[in-house]
C-alpha cells in the first residue's frame, strides 16, 4: 500500500448506549453530527478528510482510544468544560508534547495532543 493513496482518516468509537453517547459527543464536539448514514451510527468531520464515528458496539465499547491534535490543550480542556466535559490534568512532555483526556461514557479516551516540540522556553 502506497502512504499517497490514502486520503482520508475515520476512527470509529464503539459504544453501548447510542443516545447517550451521542449526546456526549455532540457536547464535546459543540454540535450535531454532521452525518448520520443509518440507525445507530453518527459522524463528525473534524478536519479536512478526518471523521469520528460513534457506533453502537456494545461488544467493544470501552476499548478505543483517538488523538486528536490541537493547537493549544489548555484552550481545548476550556471549551471542554465549558460543554461540561471532563477533562483530565494536562501533562507535559517537556520539548514533546502536551495533553490532556477526557473519557466518554463507556471509557473510550479521547486524548488532545499539542505538540510542542517546536516551541521556544520561556
Amino acid at each position: 500500500m502506497q502512504a499517497n493513496n490514502i486520503n482520508s482518516v475515520i476512527s470509529v468509537i464503539p459504544v453501548k448506549n447510542f443516545e447517550e453517547s451521542l449526546n456526549w459527543y455532540k457536547k464535546l464536539f459543540g454540535r450535531d453530527p454532521d452525518v448520520v448514514p443509518m440507525e445507530g451510527i453518527a459522524e463528525w468531520q473534524v478536519v479536512e478528510s478526518a471523521w469520528i464515528q460513534v457506533s453502537i458496539d456494545p461488544e467493544n465499547a470501552g476499548s478505543t482510544t483517538v488523538v486528536l491534535g490541537v493547537n493549544d490543550v489548555e484552550a481545548q480542556c476550556k471549551t471542554c468544560s465549558e460543554a461540561n466535559v471532563p477533562v483530565g490534568d494536562v501533562v507535559e512532555y517537556p520539548g514533546v508534547i502536551k495533553m490532556a483526556e477526557a473519557v466518554d461514557p463507556d471509557g473510550n479516551k479521547i486524548s488532545f495532543v499539542q505538540d510542542i516540540s517546536d516551541s521556544s522556553s520561556d
